[in-house]
């Protein structure tokens, strides 16, 4: 969108682009340098003109992808509306566009974290309730797991709708549940008969080593199936310290205990050499693409026997209207359309899980992606995505480690109690290194 800023305006916000720092390196900006100069003055735009700056799903900044899944529908919805697609990358971030003006009209992004680190820190949140309501679109069409991360996200208002998932499967290879006479996986099988499954195909034959079951551990407990919160909903504290996270922790360190399954990356699935893995749809489709002569197929994840119809809690991209935008009626007019069921059919056809909870678009996933012909794909819709945890709005955010458990486990060998006590004195420290930070007006780096 076209934007007028005063000269001096731009020049601090200029100023403000150079100092600022990306979080990869961890370096403290100065909050006021960033949040208080987004300009919040009226704005000339040219009629029926909308900016939308694509920053997660990151394979959008590839403009073909872009153009295939999203560009080629709005301009045909929308044939009076002069779209400008911008996308994030190591040259163009939320710093670079606010240092240039340019504040687009709509954001894609992941809602779990970056609402908090992107949206929020850059003043651009904005509530669509009474677009919502305006508009009449209903929010009871779209999976209650996903809806649930905008609504936890939104300090009690509606920040974002999502867009789309990246969800979790099982993917087996037939041919080794073949090659050792066991039968395949079926859904709402749980973790103790799966594990129990690996012990029988972990082995080794002549030179090859099979492994039974690999999960990346970081995803299986940031995304925890018991909807087990690492934040207390509360409180300013941790919460990794319950039965249910003994519970988490104790299950995917089994798997790694069985002789000869240890840790691997999923990636080496390609190899032909491991019988089931755990990973997200997006890494699924590309490891399927490096072995096309793969023998697999997938079922449902495996389940806890105190929550049997929940997978993983889903891995959220949303939508979000910047508080800056001069037409935020056009804006949600074009969220709402990429919401409907006509859309999303056409992304579920290319492989994207879609936050409608309609069995149509649903039974269409995957229908033009080669590959997939004759798999189970049902599998994919027979849990339900656990509910992310809900907080108390207005908590102090901070980005919850549960990676720190597998490392102390992995790397200095502690028994699971230690870890998780460790990790929750951890965030702990970085809670109340971070609410300082805010008081002194910085941006904290666990963020």
């Amino acid at each position: 969108m076209k934007k007028i800023i005063s000269i001096a305006l731009l020049t601090v916000m200029t100023i403000m682009g150079a100092a600022a720092c990306t979080e990869e390196n961890g370096a403290e900006v100065n909050k006021a340098n960033i949040v208080n100069e987004v300009s919040q003055e009226t704005a000339e735009t040219s009629a029926n003109e909308l900016t939308i700056f694509t920053a997660w799903p990151a394979f959008y900044v590839n403009e073909d992808i872009y153009e295939k899944q999203v560009g080629q529908y709005i301009k045909a919805k929308f044939p009076d509306v002069t779209f400008k697609h911008i996308a994030w990358n190591d040259g163009t971030r939320y710093e670079d566009l606010i240092a240039k003006g340019t504040i687009p009209d709509i954001v894609f992004d992941e809602v779990g974290r970056n609402t908090y680190r992107q949206i929020r820190r850059f003043k651009m949140e904005y509530d669509m309730t009474d677009l919502v309501k305006k508009y009449n679109f209903d929010t009871g069409t779209l999976n209650p797991a996903d809806f649930q991360h905008s609504v936890n996200t939104s300090d009690g208002k509606l920040y974002s709708l999502p867009f789309n998932s990246n969800d979790w499967v099982l993917v087996y290879n037939k041919d080794i549940f073949d090659q050792f006479g066991l039968d395949y996986p079926k859904d709402g099988m749980t973790w103790d008969e799966a594990y129990e499954m690996t012990k029988k195909l972990t082995r080794q034959v002549g030179d090859i080593t099979y492994k039974g079951f690999q999960m990346n551990p970081a995803h299986y407990m940031r995304f925890n199936q018991l909807s087990e919160p690492a934040l207390n909903p509360n409180e300013d504290k941790s919460s990794m310290v319950s039965d249910n996270w003994l519970k988490i922790v104790s299950n995917i360190r089994a798997f790694y205990e069985i002789p000869g399954n240890q840790l691997v990356k999923t990636n080496e699935f390609v190899t032909g050499k491991i019988a089931m893995i755990v990973d997200s749809l997006e890494n699924v489709n590309k490891l399927l693409d490096e072995n096309k002569d793969l023998n697999f197929d997938i079922s449902s994840v495996p389940v806890f026997p105190d929550a049997p119809k929940s997978k993983f809690q889903p891995d959220t991209n949303g939508m979000f209207i910047t508080n800056q935008s001069a037409d935020k009626d056009l804006a949600f007019q074009v969220i709402q359309y990429l919401l409907s069921p006509e859309y999303q059919t056409e992304l579920s056809r290319q492989g994207v899980i879609s936050p409608l909870a309609d069995p149509a678009v649903q039974e269409a996933y995957g229908k033009d992606v080669p590959g997939w012909e004759g798999k189970h794909l049902q599998s994919i819709f027979y849990l339900n995505g656990a509910m992310p945890p809900a907080r108390k709005p207005n908590l102090t955010y901070i980005y919850a480690n549960t990676d720190m458990v597998w490392k102390l486990i992995s790397t200095e060998s502690k028994d699971n109690q230690t870890a998780l006590r460790m990790a929750d004195e951890a965030m702990n420290k970085a809670i109340e290194e971070t609410i300082v930070i805010h008081k002194e007006g910085g941006i904290s780096p666990h963020e």
